[in-house]
C-alpha cells in the first residue's frame, strides 16, 4: 500500500491531498487547504506551513509525496514566493524521511484531466470523478489532490509499460 501526500504550494493558501493507492486503486483519505497568516513576514509564513505540513504527515503517515514544480509565475516577486513556499513544504517532507517526487503543473492537469490546459473546474470536476467524491473539493485541495494523481498515475504508467515489455519470462 502507498500513502501519497500531493502538495500545491503557494504563499497565501497551500492545498493539500492525501490518497491511499491499493492494487492499483486509488482511494481518498484527505484533502484541505493551509491558510498562511498573509500579515505576517514571509519567515513566519513559511514557519506556519512547515509547521502544518509537518502535523499532516505525522496524522497520515505519507510513504511519498508529489508536489507541484516553480512555473513562471506573474513577476518575479511572485514567483520568489512560491519558491520559498515550495522550499518550506519540500524540506517539511524530507524532514519527515519523504521521497519528494516534483510535477509541471501541465503535467498534472494532463494526468488527471486529460489536458494541459485544464482550468480550475475541470480539475475539480476531475478528482471529484476519480475518487468518487460527494462534493467537490476546494481548487487547493483538489489542486494538491491532482498532484498525488498524478504521482499515481505515473507510477501506474511506468509499472505497465515495464510489465508489457516482460513476457513469458523474458524482457523484450
Amino acid at each position: 500500500m502507498t500513502v501519497i501526500l500531493g502538495i500545491d504550494p503557494g504563499s497565501r493558501k497551500t492545498g493539500f491531498g492525501v490518497i491511499r493507492v491499493e492494487r492499483n486503486q486509488a482511494q481518498y483519505v484527505s484533502s484541505g487547504t493551509i491558510s498562511l497568516p498573509v500579515k505576517e513576514a514571509l519567515g513566519a509564513r513559511l514557519g506556519v506551513l512547515f509547521e502544518s505540513l509537518s502535523e499532516i504527515i505525522d496524522t497520515y503517515q505519507p510513504t511519498v509525496a508529489s508536489i507541484e514544480s516553480v512555473f513562471m509565475a506573474k513577476s518575479a516577486d511572485s514567483a520568489l514566493k512560491l519558491g520559498h513556499a515550495r522550499g518550506a513544504a519540500m524540506v517539511a517532507c524530507v524532514t519527515n524521511d519523504l521521497e519528494v517526487h516534483e510535477y509541471a503543473a501541465r503535467q498534472i492537469k494532463q494526468s488527471v484531466v486529460g489536458t494541459g490546459a485544464a482550468n480550475k473546474n475541470q480539475m475539480q470536476h476531475m478528482v471529484t470523478a476519480l475518487l468518487g467524491l460527494s462534493a467537490e473539493p476546494a481548487e487547493d485541495a483538489a489542486d494538491g489532490l491532482a498532484a498525488a494523481l498524478c504521482h499515481c498515475h505515473t507510477q501506474g504508467l511506468a509499472g505497465a509499460l515495464a510489465a508489457s515489455r516482460f513476457r513469458a519470462g523474458r524482457l523484450r
